[in-house]
């Protein structure tokens, strides 16, 4: 975008968008990175929305860990938290394949074998960070232990 001295025609330019750092964090994003396969792109992002999809599970779930509840479910509830967001994961694997076999011919990120590639590796990442997530949230007080010296109370 370039900026013009004509008022009516406007520009875009903010000191945000047209910084060199968020240029360059934006095209080091997994989703613009050049040179890297679809699948691999598709793993990096399932990663990370399989990790954070895991939070809201357990600290929002219908077996989050409250005052009413049975101590003895904790492992119940960090299951139930794993399946929700492993479901979430599969739900939009779904939502990738869809597109990837209806999407628009002229796709030029992809096409439909790219998507259909990314939807593998965002399911396999995607399972793979919940589970990642769901073994930390697990053995939260060992690893404090190992880590920091810190007695979990």
């Amino acid at each position: 975008m370039v900026s013009t001295d004509d008022f009516q025609v406007g520009t875009l330019l903010t000191p945000v968008n047209n910084s060199p750092f968020i240029k360059f964090f934006i095209n080091n994003l997994p989703i613009n990175r050049p040179g890297l396969d679809p699948f691999f792109r598709g793993l990096e992002v399932g990663m990370a929305h399989g990790y954070w999809l895991f939070g809201p599970f357990v600290v929002l779930g219908p077996l989050r860990l409250t005052a009413f509840r049975p101590p003895d479910i904790e492992q119940l509830s960090i299951l139930a938290a794993l399946i929700s967001a492993i479901v979430v994961v599969v739900a939009g694997t779904l939502a990738l394949s869809l597109y990837a076999t209806v999407g628009p011919d002229d796709d030029t990120k992809f096409g439909a074998e790219g998507w259909s590639r990314f939807a593998g590796g965002w399911l396999i990442g995607g399972g793979g960070g919940a589970l990642f997530a769901a073994l930390l949230y697990l053995f939260r007080g060992p690893l404090l232990v190992m880590l920091l010296g810190i007695i979990p109370g």
